[in-house]
């Protein structure tokens, strides 16, 4: 059976690039031009591993991928990127990426990557295209999080740090994970920072319906549950 592959790319004459040389490689590959697509189509039909450009003309591609974790799609993903600094790379796989090709690349380091990508999922088990959702709708594009119809803004530091907790909901995640995951590689975070946000997101949180809690750890960091 030919592993499925769901693009986001927004340059067309790359897109279609793509598209053609994954089918012709054995993948059924299909595409969309933005971070929102890709969700939309994640949600109604879960690939076995996704192709994300980081520079999508809705979103940050790796937004994008917090928001799928968030949702408990934990496919792997492979980013595409025309940056790459270790802090880009770093952030990459913060988010919950998998692997990266920087742009201008050739096709066959993407399958490649993608073959090996989908040989380590199929050893650990891991659950492709599984959603859970943890009570909350984290929208990349517009930095909002939505629980049965109503919504609340987010700043990219608040959708980075409430993504995280959500894509693991119920475990602790550490202060340092997630400092890593919502600022920069190298930035200065003073101690309280990370728990001003965190009140930030509660009081958001608190404002919708039904929705989970972010607990602290003491000694550790937070969870949501």
């Amino acid at each position: 059976m030919e592993p499925s592959l769901l693009i986001a790319e927004d340059d067309a004459p790359l897109r279609n690039v793509l598209v053609r040389s994954l089918r012709a490689e054995g993948f059924a590959a299909r595409a969309v031009a933005s971070g929102r697509e890709l969700l939309d189509q994640a949600l109604s039909t879960p690939p076995a591993a996704f192709v994300i450009d980081i520079g999508l003309p809705d979103s940050d591609g790796r937004d994008v991928c917090q928001a799928l974790r968030a949702r408990g799609i934990d496919a792997p993903v492979l980013f595409l990127t025309a940056r790459d600094t270790l802090t880009d790379r770093l952030s990459g796989f913060t988010v919950g990426g998998d692997d990266y090709v920087t742009k201008p690349f050739d096709i066959e380091e993407v399958v490649a990557r993608l073959q090996a990508l989908l040989r380590r999922t199929d050893q650990a088990g891991r659950n492709i295209g599984s959603v859970d959702g943890a009570g909350v709708v984290l929208d990349p594009a517009e930095l909002t999080v939505s629980v049965r119809g109503r919504t609340q803004p987010l700043t990219p530091t608040e959708f980075r740090l409430l993504a995280a907790l959500a894509a693991r909901p119920g475990n602790a995640i550490s202060r340092a994970e997630l400092i890593r995951t919502a600022w920069p590689h190298g930035a200065i975070v003073q101690d309280n920072t990370l728990d001003v946000y965190v009140a930030r997101i509660r009081r958001k949180l608190r404002a919708l319906p039904d929705t989970p809690t972010i607990k602290t750890v003491h000694g550790v960091g937070y969870r949501l549950q």
